[in-house]
């Protein structure tokens, strides 16, 4: 028979850096389009395995200097690669065994509710009285809480106390009953200092402005985030002001002018991601630093991360010169875009 301890075993040899096992009793008040009843009747448990995002990965864009590597190995690479692969080959252990399981990771595109949490319209229908209209999405976050992987912090973000902020999410819904792991406390780990507020550079992090809900039989409250304004800072740009050129997207949402990055245009998206040049200042930057100052977090490092002021860009001055001299092009090229001296010639 499988144990709880040897489905733990097997997701950390398959990949997974942190794994949680919930009882399925713990999504009762789960709405109808992330209730995990509605995919599987008879499930019995929902595994959450985390996939720590590299605190390197963050490192390029803490700088102003290397956006991709986020968007690609950070969020994308594990998102569209590397979680997809352990949730699947976990739920093949969990087949051989004569069980069901669901793999599911960030499915997002699919699911009938958008970012905001509302239905899509026009987008399906339910099949049957009761039923919910496909496709139905979990709640990756949450489901993280409920197998006690982590709290829910002020800024919405699952934080767990290996990385912090720094973690992806993936999930198997079985109908194999497995030994649940005790739910973290609600204010462990956040304790409001609403770093996340000041530094997200959308202000889309509300101080003042909450949203309570019921979790597991938990009270628990965070940040009525603003879903919209956070989908256009993510990207780096600001609504357009009347009067005022635009400088970067192509009219996305009427929100076109660039704030917070240094390119002029959005660059191409990475394993279907890619547009995280806003740099996750708040949400993840400035949460992971607070609680590596606090000293809350097991993945511990010699250097601090930030050793200096956060960098910005203003747009109403000019650029700051790149002192850069393409380095492979020969005196008499004939793809050289400029006179070439002789005398700098090596």
């Amino acid at each position: 028979m499988i144990t709880s301890q040897d489905i733990k075993a097997a997701a950390k040899r398959l990949g997974a850096d942190i794994v949680g096992i919930g009882s399925i009793d713990r999504w009762s008040t789960a709405p109808i389009q992330m209730d995990p009843k509605q995919i599987m009747p008879n499930a019995k448990s929902i595994i959450c395995m985390g996939f720590r995002v590299f605190r390197g990965s963050l490192r390029g864009i803490e700088e102003g200097t290397y956006f991709s590597n986020y968007s690609a190995m950070g969020y994308g690479g594990i998102t569209y690669l590397y979680m997809p692969m352990t949730v699947i080959n976990l739920s093949k252990m969990i087949e051989d065994a004569g069980y069901e399981a669901v793999p599911m990771g960030h499915q997002s595109d699919w699911r009938g509710i958008d970012n905001y949490g509302y239905m899509r319209k026009d987008w399906s229908r339910p099949v049957a009285p009761g039923k919910a209209a496909p496709d139905v999405m979990l709640n990756l976050r949450i489901a993280g809480f409920l197998c006690g992987l982590g709290e829910i912090g002020y800024s919405k973000m699952l934080l767990t106390p290996e990385f912090g902020p720094r973690v992806r999410v993936g999930v198997i819904i079985t109908d194999m009953e497995l030994e649940p792991d005790p739910i973290m406390e609600p204010g462990t780990l956040c304790n409001r200092c609403m770093a996340c507020v000041r530094e997200c550079p959308g202000g889309c992090i509300p101080k003042d402005r909450t949203v309570k809900a019921n979790v597991g039989g938990y009270e628990l409250e965070w940040a009525d985030v603003d879903m919209q304004k956070c989908a256009v800072a993510f990207r780096g740009a600001r609504p357009v002001e009347e009067g005022e050129n635009d400088k970067y997207f192509d009219h996305v949402d009427g929100y076109t002018n660039a704030f917070n990055t240094p390119f002029n245009k959005k660059p191409q998206n990475l394993y279907n991601t890619g547009q995280a040049v806003g740099g996750s200042a708040g949400c993840t930057r400035a949460c992971m630093i607070s609680l590596e100052k606090r000293g809350l977090l097991k993945n511990k490092f010699v250097n601090p991360f930030r050793t200096e002021k956060p960098w910005s860009v203003d747009w109403s001055a000019d650029p700051f010169p790149v002192d850069y001299k393409a380095p492979y092009e020969g005196m008499n090229s004939p793809n050289s875009r400029e006179p070439v001296n002789p005398d700098d010639a090596d």
